[in-house]
């Protein structure tokens, strides 16, 4: 049976790509096709990334010749940077290459230093995966690259949903940065929130929360806001439990992962329509969206949910259908091993 090597950073640093992969390595195909995983980057400063950094190149040097496929998942520009010398090396042993790309928007694409970069990496790889249609369309549009180039979402996690333990609460889980739209959160929410006294937004995220705190404040809604700071294990899990709708305000993704979360725990989403959200959500059936940026419309969507239990549940059973169906973490590891059998095929 071929065997893959996995690219991609540590298994201990936050961010959506660790999360997908973990999910990858409960699927059957993690041991059908002898995965293992170089982790490549880990948060800290300078000196310890380029420590993980030598001691990944060292690890992936090692097990390269006994290995076929080298599947390396890439981010944006600095993360893009660092995985090539990993897929130059793959390439020279004459093994297949799977990329696969996770950015955080779709401008830096546009962009004509990236365009160089993803043109080459892209071209390189034979095959490119991607998180959506939407991904595939705008690769076509800024770099004339449309062959070898599939769709494969990213999985909802399998979760302990308790709906009993539900409390008015909206949470904003991610990056506390303005790509993620924190103050658009606040800023609609404190158009209404005098109306839904008892609701409260939580904020599970390391990043400017002191600015945040500073216009909540401002806002006059500090009392019904909170920033509980990056959270993980069963905190984590209390807080997916314990909310009754989930926020994402951000002004890009790929497809997020907190989205992913929410449905997973049968939580309604309100969200921007951005990266593959649009691909899957219609507004009113399984999701509520609004415009980037516009916090008076993100408003009107959180006064719909809060004031509507039964939209809540509607919603939630949509929802179920991606849950249960084309992106749970079986459907989705099951069809990563047809792409591997067929890869494998033509070694």
């Amino acid at each position: 049976m071929p065997k893959v090597l996995i690219v991609a950073t540590s298994r201990k640093t936050r961010g959506g790509i660790t999360s997908v992969i973990k999910a990858h390595a409960t699927g059957k195909q993690w041991k059908q096709f002898h995965c293992h995983w170089v982790q490549t980057h880990r948060d800290g400063n300078s000196l310890r990334k380029l420590g993980y950094l030598l001691l990944a190149l060292i690890d992936f040097c090692c097990r390269l010749p006994f290995y076929d496929i080298v599947h390396i998942h890439v981010a944006t520009t600095q993360s893009a940077r660092r995985k090539r010398i990993f897929l130059k090396l793959a390439k020279w042993s004459h093994k297949k290459t799977i990329l696969h790309f996770h950015p955080s928007n779709e401008k830096f694409l546009f962009e004509p230093a990236n365009q160089k970069l993803y043109t080459e990496l892209f071209s390189s790889a034979d095959l490119v995966l991607v998180l959506s249609e939407q991904w595939r369309r705008w690769i076509k549009e800024a770099l004339g690259l449309y062959k070898n180039i599939q769709v494969l979402y990213n999985p909802c996690p399998i979760v302990n949903r308790q709906e009993d333990l539900r409390k008015p609460y909206i949470l904003f889980a991610g990056t506390v940065i303005p790509r993620k739209g924190y103050e658009i959160l606040l800023r609609g929410f404190a158009k209404v929130a005098s109306q839904y006294p008892d609701w409260r937004v939580i904020f599970a995220g390391n990043g400017e929360i002191n600015n945040g705190q500073r216009i909540a404040r401002e806002l006059g809604i500090d009392s019904q806001v909170e920033f509980v700071g990056w959270v993980q294990g069963a905190q984590k899990e209390k807080l997916f439990q314990e909310s009754s709708i989930y926020c994402l305000a951000s002004e890009g993704e790929g497809f997020p992962m907190g989205v992913l979360d929410a449905w997973a725990y049968g939580i309604p989403c309100v969200m921007t329509p951005v990266g593959g959200i649009p691909d899957l959500v219609e507004d009113g059936r399984n999701g509520l969206l609004f415009p980037i940026g516009d916090y008076n419309t993100l408003a009107e969507k959180l006064a719909l949910l809060m004031g509507n239990n039964q939209l809540r549940t509607s919603i939630v059973t949509e929802t179920d259908k991606l849950v249960n169906g084309e992106l749970s973490v079986d459907v989705i590891t099951c069809r990563l091993g047809q792409i591997y059998s067929s890869l494998s095929a033509t070694c």
